[in-house]
């Protein structure tokens, strides 16, 4: 089964379920936990990626609020593919345990898993003395938001480019605190983009994915659909499969994924096909039999709207 990212608990960086186990597997390049003073508290997890690696990075935001006004936290978690680079100068290699293999290339493709845990007064810091109780980004800020709720991040390049530099930078001391401190700012700020323009978050879903273990069966679900990835199902087996009810289903894995179901699903199968054709060299006919399609034109139809490609022109590349 191809290995996809999904969240983790903070202080504790796991992924859920199979996701959990097939990392669990891989060598682990780097880990480390940290308090940076006065504004977060971070957790990095660097696995050697697996080769038949098919996973979109994800990122995601969550606030957590209750009732009585205490345990109010701003969270954020990324799961994405990167590469570790060696920074290791030469003659101090002997002790090297990330590059593994007979000849160091000075770098190796990972799954990185990244969480933040933003502290209150240090964002509070970042909120004016008199702001609209409209602003929804100003009320997660001053953790003054009533519901919780969690809210998918787009890996823009933007993202991409700070999480690189938190994961791969060679600062230390107090250096790498103030470019901690500074790149997790920036990362912040990409993030509560997401929320601009926006009022208010659907109470229904908020309430929803508050519930962790709620959130366990939507990623149960996304689990379940690569699982299925040959044999299609429907939203409603699927809904029983890990019990829940279809529409909070579709309004949690919106919310937690940033897509559909359906172009979920779409996406890692013609990901799959594209990896099936020109990586293991099966003809069109065997991809379309392995991935459920009914017939071969009903495939190339589909593929192509996802590459532009018709499947035999891909081979030709």
């Amino acid at each position: 089964m191809p290995y996809l990212c999904g969240t983790q608990k903070m202080q504790a960086p796991q992924l859920h379920n199979s996701h959990e186990q097939a990392l669990a597997q891989q060598p682990v390049l780097y880990r480390a936990v940290q308090q940076q003073p006065g504004s977060v508290v971070y957790s990095i997890s660097r696995y050697l990626r697996p080769q038949d690696w098919l996973g979109d990075d994800v990122g995601v935001l969550r606030y957590h609020s209750t009732t009585q006004g205490t345990n109010k936290k701003l969270e954020l978690h990324f799961c994405v593919a990167g590469n570790m680079y060696c920074h290791q100068q030469q003659g101090g290699c002997d002790n090297c345990t990330a590059h593994t293999g007979q000849s160091c290339t000075t770098t190796l493709p990972t799954a990185d898993i990244i969480s933040f845990q933003f502290d209150q007064q240090a964002v509070a810091q970042f909120v004016p003395a008199r702001f609209s109780s409209g602003n929804l980004s100003d009320a997660v800020l001053s953790f003054t938001h009533q519901a919780s709720f969690a809210k998918a991040v787009p890996i823009c390049n933007k993202v991409r480019g700070v999480l690189e530099g938190l994961l791969n930078h060679n600062y230390e001391g107090s250096l790498q605190n103030i470019y901690i401190n500074a790149q997790t700012q920036m990362l912040l700020l990409y993030s509560m983009d997401c929320l601009l323009g926006e009022k208010e978050i659907d109470t229904i879903s908020c309430k929803f994915l508050a519930n962790s273990a709620d959130r366990e069966k939507v990623a149960r679900a996304r689990e379940v659909l690569i699982q299925h990835i040959g044999s299609p199902i429907t939203i409603k087996e699927l809904s029983r499969k890990v019990a829940i009810n279809e529409c909070y289903l579709k309004k949690g894995f919106k919310e937690m994924f940033g897509t559909t179901i359906f172009e979920f699903y779409q996406n890692q199968r013609m990901e799959h096909a594209k990896y099936l054709l020109y990586e293991k060299g099966l003809s069109v006919t065997e991809v379309s039999d392995l991935l459920g399609y009914s017939s071969i034109s009903h495939f190339s139809t589909a593929f192509k709207k996802h590459t532009g490609l018709k499947p035999c022109e891909l081979l030709l590349r």
